[in-house]
């Protein structure tokens, strides 16, 4: 009898032993990591446009923050801080969740939502499924954690549904009117203005699309004596005498989804990550650094990619209002109309830069979980063909990001300068007004 208990007792120490292995295999932000990176590889080969990708990026982030919470009972939940979000369904009583397992199914079941290439999400699911039963996951746990992930995806993807994308994809095109002034469809392909009505987006912490609405842009100007005309000739001897360090910097910050090269008769493109992809990259790399781990992840996640999605909507309600005409059309209409930027012109209006905008938000995001002397190596660029550039902090990055449109002539500077303090303005109201310590 004795030898039984005995034998029973190694049975159960066993058994606690392996739980233990597992759940520690499985607490680990690199599973997160690699959910992250998968999205992005997938948001870059469906060519999504800026503001869509970083609502791609959102709701996802959300989402594995809202669950990995719930093993941190003391950490606050987004709900009742983020418009209409409602709190996400407690898991059943008496049923073993494996959190890690549940945030990083919940991420990528609303990203495989907001996403073309679904195959290719559910492939990354399924390898990621069968590498947790391997770490000893057992079946009924995995089970119940995938399906608590399910149950809060649901939640989050409705509560998506109101945010009126669906609704805007129906909204009338922009108009182009042939006015002095006004932006107009730029070379090579002449695109139409995308996402005119993204300022009609519902927004996640800022009261509205017109709350950080910045000065107005220089009045339209083609005397020669006028401050316009000097803005317009900057950035015409801006690019025609850039330096090599320049040049870096406008390619390294390029970030246009959709860049097309035509030879001949030969139409080719070349994808390329967006300024938000590249921002949730270096939120990445800092957590990496940091070693941060599944929830502070989690954490840099979520609330990155919440600024760069209202950053994109203040951003896109002052391009359409003030709709201002690009460098590229005025240069070559009354200075050289053989003149080109260095970088291609994106579709849509000038004022302000998108870059300034939302690069500005996301450091100031990241500078109040990491700290404003996180210094670091941003290689998120490498697999698109660029070198590593090292920064002091992260609103030097968001510094460099913002000049780097002058260099490519996509940007007047006031578009930049202006920018920056809008971006940084929503950013610190953000941080300010979100309670996650």
């Amino acid at each position: 009898m004795k030898r039984i208990a005995f034998i029973s007792l190694i049975a159960v120490l066993f058994s606690c032993q392996q739980n233990k292995d597992y759940q520690q295999a499985i607490d680990n932000p690199e599973y997160l990591h690699r959910a992250l990176s998968k999205l992005t590889d997938i948001i870059v080969y469906d060519i999504f446009s800026p503001p869509v990708a970083s609502r791609n990026y959102a709701y996802p982030s959300i989402a594995a923050y809202e669950v990995i919470r719930q093993a941190y009972p003391d950490h606050p939940s987004l709900a009742g801080q983020l418009h209409e979000l409602n709190p996400i369904p407690s898991p059943p009583e008496n049923v073993e969740i494996a959190y890690p397992v549940a945030a990083f199914h919940a991420f990528t079941t609303v990203g495989k939502a907001l996403i073309f290439s679904e195959e290719r999400m559910d492939e990354f699911m399924m390898e990621h499924q069968q590498e947790f039963r391997d770490l000893g996951v057992p079946k009924r746990v995995l089970n119940q954690s995938l399906a608590y992930g399910e149950t809060v995806a649901s939640h989050i993807l409705q509560w998506a549904g109101g945010d009126n994308y669906k609704q805007s994809r129906t909204f009338p095109k922009f108009e182009i009117r042939d006015e002095p002034g006004r932006w107009q469809p730029t070379p090579p392909d002449y695109m139409e203005g995308i996402e005119p009505h993204w300022r009609e987006m519902r927004t996640f912490v800022i009261d509205s699309a017109q709350q950080f609405t910045p000065a107005l842009p220089t009045e339209y100007d083609m005397d020669q004596n006028s401050t316009f005309y000097k803005e317009v000739v900057e950035v015409y001897e801006t690019v025609n005498n850039l330096d090599e360090e320049q040049t870096e910097i406008a390619k390294f910050w390029d970030c246009n989804p959709y860049v097309s090269h035509h030879k001949g008769h030969v139409m080719f493109a070349t994808k390329k990550i967006t300024p938000g992809g590249h921002w949730m990259g270096i939120a990445q790399l800092a957590a990496k650094k940091d070693s941060a781990d599944f929830l502070k992840s989690a954490k840099t996640y979520a609330l990155t990619s919440i600024a760069l999605f209202d950053a994109f909507v203040i951003c896109w309600d002052e391009k359409y209002r003030s709709n201002l005409i690009r460098p590229e059309t005025v240069i070559n209409q009354h200075i050289d109309e053989d003149w080109l930027p260095l970088l291609q012109t994106p579709p849509f209006p000038e004022y302000t830069s998108g870059h300034s905008v939302i690069s500005s938000a996301a450091a100031i995001m990241l500078t109040s979980i990491y700290g404003d002397d996180f210094a670091f190596d941003d290689t998120v660029e490498v697999p698109y063909g660029l070198p590593v550039r090292s920064f002091d902090s992260f609103l030097d990055a968001s510094s460099e990001a913002a000049i780097s449109r002058l260099y490519g002539g996509i940007h007047y500077m006031p578009a930049i300068d202006n920018g920056v303090a809008q971006g940084q303005e929503m950013g610190r109201f953000i941080v300010e007004k979100l309670n996650l310590n």
